[in-house]
């Protein structure tokens, strides 16, 4: 691995993981960061201080504007037509950047039922259990020397048959949208999704298994009618992408990004992700530039729970940088896979299934396979950025269409959404093995021009019929 020996001295000068802990506990002890809130504004200048204080050059806020979601609350209530007086009401949350209403009333409908037109459509959901011999199907490679891949199976935060029913009940003439989360391991409405900030036309609200519960006994008994009451505002405001560089021995570059915002006061989602950003620009910044590879940029993007508008914003506001670019490389969500106890989410000892997203030229496929190896990082899948969908399911999906290399982490677990991301659910003990995982496949870029390791990017047209 190019590069790496003569660096391995500094490693000892990346945070450690009880370092990097003491930052993610801090960025979500401000509370919920979604895009706009001020814990993430918070965050904004913190990182861009932490940047400064580590060395870095050109540090900034590069202002995008957001949209933001801000809901208050949202019930649903329902009784047996004709009966009125018989209504029960439930609390839940709105699906985020859903239409607010002051109250969207109308015939119950379930969608399996095919016929939702000038109806409220009610649809159970649950979270898929993904056997790992799937993803195996569409994977370039693997590191797993337990062995555990054949015989294990993930539960995921997607109703995956289901992700965007409520676009197809939109679609399909429905007035309002009611999410039943009984197929969920534990308790919760508070899941938060979709996040791509598309503005959906009628109201929605997702209700807790025991509620759906019911409101599945009450539609069985005979016809129902409903009602959605949502307060929420949409607005456009200013946040920002966290900035900063280091001069490397190249006048190429190498990108290292993730997100700043997320869903709740997410510890995985995403101040892990901030962390391991962080740590590789403390253990890079700690040498001299010419032990750099290449020039090096970091960003921490706003509003990835906002249609990743992050994203979008620095790729379309730095369009002379790409042809320079050698590696994107995102870092997100250092996790615990999790299992339900009693109703409890109970972090395990075992890391979630990663995924590296990571083109595929073979140079860079071997040098990732490598570097996992080395540093024992378990349970990670190598798939093409295309593997589960047009792009990689990253905040930094946007990246694959300027063309560039890319190799980014993500792991998925089933509390991903919910407030019950909590310090505990971050793996601890894979922090420095990820930020050393991340330096070696970085040092190993070392001679590589921006043509080197790209591949030509594969669109709808150059699918198989």
């Amino acid at each position: 691995m190019s590069g790496w020996p003569e660096l391995e001295k500094y490693i000892d000068r990346a945070p450690t993981s009880k370092e990097m802990m003491a930052w993610i506990e801090l960025i979500v002890s401000q509370g919920i960061r979604r895009a706009g809130y001020p814990a993430d504004g918070w965050t904004e200048e913190w990182a861009a201080e932490q940047f400064r204080d580590t060395g870095l050059e050109d540090v900034r806020l590069e202002p995008l504007d957001t949209p933001i979601w801000r809901p208050r609350s949202a019930a649903f209530e329902i009784w047996p037509t004709g009966r009125p007086d018989e209504v029960i009401r439930f609390e839940g949350l709105a699906l985020p950047y859903t239409t607010p209403t002051e109250g969207t009333e109308g015939r119950l409908a379930r969608m399996e039922d095919g016929e939702v037109r000038g109806s409220i459509a009610v649809q159970e959901i649950g979270f898929t259990r993904l056997p790992q011999t799937e993803v195996q199907a569409r994977a370039t490679g693997s590191y797993d020397p337990e062995g555990v891949f054949p015989d294990l199976v993930q539960t995921v935060p997607f109703d995956l048959p289901h992700v965007l029913d409520f676009d197809i009940a939109i679609k399909d003439g429905a007035t309002a949208y009611v999410g039943l989360l009984t197929g969920l391991p534990w308790e919760t409405s508070d899941f938060y999704w979709p996040y791509d900030a598309e503005r959906r036309s009628v109201p929605g609200i997702w209700l807790s298994g025991k509620d759906g519960q019911r409101v599945r006994e009450l539609m069985a008994s005979g016809e129902c009618e409903g009602r959605i009451v949502s307060d929420a505002t949409i607005t456009e405001e200013t946040t920002h992408n966290v900035v900063g560089t280091l001069p490397g021995a190249s006048d190429h570059w190498v990108i290292v990004g993730s997100h700043h915002d997320g869903p709740w006061a997410s510890a995985v989602e995403d101040a892990s992700g901030v962390a391991l950003v962080l740590a590789q620009a403390k253990f890079w910044a700690s040498m001299p530039q010419e032990l750099r590879p290449h020039n090096m940029l970091f960003v921490l993007t706003s509003g990835h729970m906002a249609g990743a508008a992050g994203t979008q914003a620095f790729i379309a506001a730095h369009p002379e940088l790409f042809p320079r670019v050698v590696l994107e490389m995102h870092l997100e969500h250092a996790a615990r896979q999790a299992e339900v106890v009693d109703g409890e989410v109970v972090p395990t000892d075992d890391p979630e299934v990663r995924w590296w997203f990571t083109t595929q030229a073979p140079q860079l496929e071997q040098l990732v396979a490598e570097s996992l190896a080395a540093e024992d990082l378990r349970r990670s899948w190598i798939l093409s950025p295309t593997a589960f969908a047009p792009n990689p399911a990253t905040d930094g999906a946007y990246f694959y269409y300027t063309g560039v290399p890319l190799v980014q982490l993500i792991t998925t677990p089933m509390y991903i959404f919910d407030p019950r991301d909590t310090p505990d659910k971050v793996d601890e003990q894979s922090l420095v093995p990820l930020t050393k995982g991340a330096a070696r496949i970085i040092a190993g870029t070392a001679g590589c021009e921006p043509d080197t390791l790209r591949v030509p990017i594969q669109t709808a047209a150059d699918e198989p019929e």
